[in-house]
């Protein structure tokens, strides 16, 4: 976007001329011809910059560096004032109330368009600096947000698999209970001496062997079963006995 300039001159022509070489360089130039309307535009156009003259009637370039330094809406448009006068009593008086610079008229184009150009780096260089140290904040917030999403499925996987380890514990238990019963079985149905006792061993085969197959389809789901979800739900309702 072009910067807007607001241009306070009492000299038709010369408010005219600085106009032109202004547009010309791309800047939205707006004008006043006294100190009262200059002032009235710098707060409701808040320009980037001001040029102003010094020797106006009604209010003069004092007057509106003055006015402009006491409202918040403009204390911070930097102003170069536009003197004929190079008293250094006038110089001090402009540079103690807030004037940027000093443009001794006449002044060529390229004097003009340097002393802006100085003026509005100065003004944005503050700005880039906290534009910078708000996309690193931005940047930083999100790495934050990403490390604390990461940390906590780090946590949910760690707790998972503690879950999952105590679980096939268990299991592993259970299934030692029937194989430890078939292994007995077996050896009590070689030492059976009538059928009642073999048909009664080998019914407990039986019984220990579809216990044991029940207790492997429940391995084979496990991975499917315990999701961090369903392994919360488990401990909530004290079906699983974790402890940390």
């Amino acid at each position: 976007m072009n910067k807007k300039i607001l241009v306070i001159e009492d000299e038709i022509q010369i408010c005219s001329n600085i106009q032109q070489i202004l547009s010309f360089s791309d800047f939205n130039t707006i004008t006043a011809n006294n100190g009262l309307e200059g002032l009235r535009l710098a707060k409701t156009e808040q320009p980037d910059l001001i040029c102003c003259d010094v020797m106006m009637p009604e209010l003069d370039g004092y007057g509106v560096l003055t006015a402009l330094r006491q409202d918040p809406i403009t204390e911070s448009i930097p102003v170069i004032f536009l003197t004929a006068k190079v008293d250094r009593g006038d110089l001090r008086q402009g540079m103690e109330l807030g004037a940027d610079d000093y443009l001794t008229k006449p002044f060529s184009m390229e004097e003009l368009l340097k002393a802006i150009k100085v003026r509005l780096d100065r003004m944005e260089k503050p700005t880039l600096i906290k534009q910078q140290y708000e996309q690193e904040h931005q940047q930083n917030t999100k790495l934050k947000q990403e490390i604390e999403i990461n940390s906590e499925k780090l946590q949910e996987s760690q707790h998972l698999a503690e879950v999952c380890n105590e679980v096939l514990q268990k299991l592993l238990q259970d299934l030692g209970n029937p194989l430890s019963n078939i292994n007995m079985a077996i050896y009590m149905l070689k030492k059976a001496q009538s059928d009642v006792e073999r048909d009664r061993y080998l019914s407990i085969l039986q019984q220990e062997y579809a216990r044991e197959m029940m207790l492997l389809n429940e391995m084979k789901n496990l991975q499917t079963l315990l999701t961090p979800e369903n392994a919360k739900i488990l401990q909530n309702f004290n079906l699983l006995k974790h402890s940390k």
